[in-house]
């Protein structure tokens, strides 16, 4: 395939399209206290807000990459982006009243399902577009691209919070009307291989992701003791595993799971699982300390994490160098490695609450995660003929989202278990009661920035010194969380030494019926 200016366009139109999709994980958040004061919204209902988007992006990603390959790419991200852009102006549209929480709960699960329709077809479309030793580039601009906007998120909530919360729903309506310019202008390929749809296997890995992905965002709130927690959690992965074991007999699957038997393909998605473990959760980590820890405000958190991502968007890019021309393990083994230093050293540097003795290893961690997402990613949609990238895609963006789900869980509970006796002691040390300490503790650990926010300005000046004693606490807390996520890339690269295979990937057979075979 000869070089053309329209695959530019191509990577630009997918871009775009699935832009909202990155915006909308970090932007909501920052308009919660106005979405709260304008709509009487519960907590329960704010935490839905989010969560709800989050549960149905995750339950449906596998359905929409297999919907892509049969229904056609292209349609299918037109239908993601009208889909999405309708659902987030009925957002903006949601009425005042008694009718609030539920509208806005609806169109936000609708919103995460048009989007998780969208994203798997329009990585398809980018890796169609462009010939395997090409893709590396390709895929590293579209990852430092997306990956960047997700501190885009704070930074634009803050700003458009200021006119309305609504503007953070309404802005991506002139987003979509762009990226449909873009798709119209550079007319990707429609490709399409009509097939019966497993329905039965849509509705199995549906339902079991949904139930694992809810016990795992419930259990900050219910806690790790309620048997609901777990309930939701083993009977989603119940759910995962007759699914496996279904798809293994159907003949036409919703995804071919022989091709995990291929080992590099399973080192992939064994990879994307780990590091969306640490690098989706480190958005609301990153920015908790920012706002707790260093005082800043939620734009200025924003600020915080585009150090991080100024490391990712360069290191992106040789990572798609290296994938190119060398194959993946080249990139992502000392991807791992360097992430795992960088987080240690940024961990290692948060109780000194001083951003210029931090910036150099944030840098660093940034690097390590853009060496090792793009070649990661793009080597396991490699393995796989050109009939399957829409299900390949699916596949690894589930892999993503429920790594990332562990991660909030896990990690999340590490950080509001540290955060509570720490600031307990603290706020006990200082002459508070026990109990009245043990509640301020609690908001602080559960709600981050804007309960500890309101304790510092509800405190005055004699708290000062306690307030300040609070933020360390926070930058306490957040070392030992960091060191766990080097902990957890220490794993990757361990992982990836020992069982990645090495050179690059040759074209999958695209006539074949079945996956490639196994490494």
């Amino acid at each position: 395939m000869a070089r053309s200016p329209s695959k530019r366009l191509v990577l630009a139109a997918m871009i775009f399209a699935v832009a909202m999709t990155f915006i909308d994980q970090t932007i909501v958040a920052i308009a919660v206290p106005e979405l709260q004061k304008d709509l009487s919204l519960s907590a329960t209902g704010i935490q839905w807000v989010i969560n709800g988007y989050l549960l149905s992006l995750s339950a449906l990603f596998a359905f929409g990459g297999r919907l892509a390959d049969i229904a056609g790419h292209r349609r299918m991200v037109v239908v993601g982006v009208v889909g999405f852009a309708t659902a987030s102006a009925l957002c903006g549209a949601t009425p005042t009243g008694g009718a609030a929480e539920a509208w806005l709960i609806f169109w936000r699960v609708v919103q995460g399902g048009f989007a998780a329709l969208m994203f798997p077809a329009a990585l398809a479309i980018v890796i169609g577009a462009f010939p395997l030793q090409e893709r590396g580039k390709a895929m590293a601009i579209f990852f430092a691209v997306t990956g960047g906007l997700t501190s885009v998120g704070p930074l634009a909530g803050g700003y458009l919070t200021e006119v309305t919360w609504r503007a953070i729903f309404w802005v991506n309506v002139p987003v979509a009307i762009i990226a449909l310019v873009l798709i119209a202008a550079s007319r990707p390929s429609d490709e399409r291989h009509p097939a019966p749809l497993d329905y039965r296997g849509a509705v199995l890995i549906s339902a079991g992701m949904a139930l694992a992905v809810l016990g795992l965002q419930q259990s900050s709130q219910w806690g790790w003791g309620d048997p609901l927690t777990w309930v939701c959690i083993v009977a989603g992965l119940a759910l995962l595993v007759v699914f496996v074991i279904y798809e293994l007999r159907v003949s036409n699957p919703l995804i071919r799971v022989q091709i995990f038997g291929d080992r590099g393909f399973a080192v992939d998605n064994a990879v994307l699982f780990l590091l969306s473990a640490v690098f989706i959760p480190l958005a609301l980590f990153a920015s908790v300390y920012a706002q707790v820890a260093l005082g800043q405000s939620a734009s200025e958190a924003g600020l915080y994490l585009l150090i991080f991502f100024a490391g990712f968007a360069a290191s992106s890019q040789l990572g798609g160098r290296l994938l190119d021309t060398r194959g993946a393990r080249s990139a992502v083994v000392p991807g791992c490695l360097v992430a795992a230093a960088g987080f240690a050293l940024w961990g290692w540097k948060l109780p000194d609450q001083d951003l210029n003795t931090q910036w150099p290893f944030i840098v660093v961690a940034g690097a390590g995660i853009g060496l090792i997402l793009g070649p990661a990613a793009t080597d396991a949609v490699n393995r796989a003929p050109r009939t399957s990238y829409g299900e390949v895609t699916g596949v690894t963006q589930t892999s993503r989202n429920f790594g990332a789900s562990v991660g909030l869980a896990v990690l999340g509970t590490i950080l509001i278990l540290q955060n509570k006796s720490n600031i307990e002691s603290t706020l006990e040390g200082a002459g508070l009661p026990a109990g009245r300490a043990e509640r301020v503790a609690d908001a602080i650990s559960h709600a981050g920035a804007g309960s500890a926010g309101g304790f510092g300005e509800r405190a005055g000046r004699r708290a000062q010194e306690v307030f300040e004693a609070v933020q360390h606490d926070v930058a306490l807390s957040s070392r030992t969380v960091f060191y766990v996520m080097a902990g957890v890339m220490l794993i990757a690269f361990v992982l990836t030494l020992v069982a990645m295979p090495a050179g690059r990937v040759e074209a999958a057979d695209e006539t074949a019926p079945q996956p490639a075979p196994a490494s």
